[in-house]
């Protein structure tokens, strides 16, 4: 059977008027959970307490919006990236960072009081265990404050580095 082209036509707009009246399925990472740290997308020049360029860091939204996708480098040899992603699952935020120093930081965590807050362990060539916590805070002014606190050999708490982000 053969149909006629201003019947095929007609059938083709109806049909296309189905498709568009059809909700849109929601995307996995639709949820809000998965917009807890967008705060933290951009490009930014990452400055220490004292002023001075510590590098620049680029985080961008991949993998259809469930994982952020952190660039960093010095611009003196050192440089690193982690991706970051909601665990629905599990309901806790996961990093995984890695740099050319050989690191591989895990990290796990979530909002506390508005700041995101995680935290992991590495064990050192002699053995020690350190823990690690990294800390990222929304400022009023649209920059970023990065605090990354480390225990010493007396599983104190010291600063490894204190970051503020500014958008490039």
């Amino acid at each position: 059977m053969r149909m006629s082209q201003p019947f095929l036509h007609a059938a083709l707009a109806l049909a296309a008027c189905f498709v568009g009246a059809l909700p849109a399925a929601a995307a996995p990472c639709d949820a809000a959970a998965h917009r807890e740290f967008d705060f933290w997308l951009g490009e930014w020049e990452v400055r220490t307490p004292d002023g001075k360029l510590a590098g620049v860091n680029r985080i961008a939204r991949e993998y259809d919006g469930c994982v952020l996708h952190e660039r960093y480098t010095t611009g003196r040899g050192y440089s690193g990236e982690s991706l970051n992603i909601h665990d629905a699952s599990r309901k806790v935020w996961h990093q995984t960072w890695v740099d050319t120093s050989g690191t591989l930081l895990l990290l796990e965590g979530g909002l506390r009081d508005g700041r995101m807050v995680l935290e992991g362990r590495t064990v050192g060539a002699d053995g020690q265990t350190k823990r690690h916590r990294i800390t990222w805070s929304a400022n009023a002014d649209g920059s970023v404050r990065q605090l990354w606190e480390s225990t010493d050999a007396n599983d104190q708490w010291t600063i490894a580095f204190d970051g503020r982000y500014t958008r490039k």
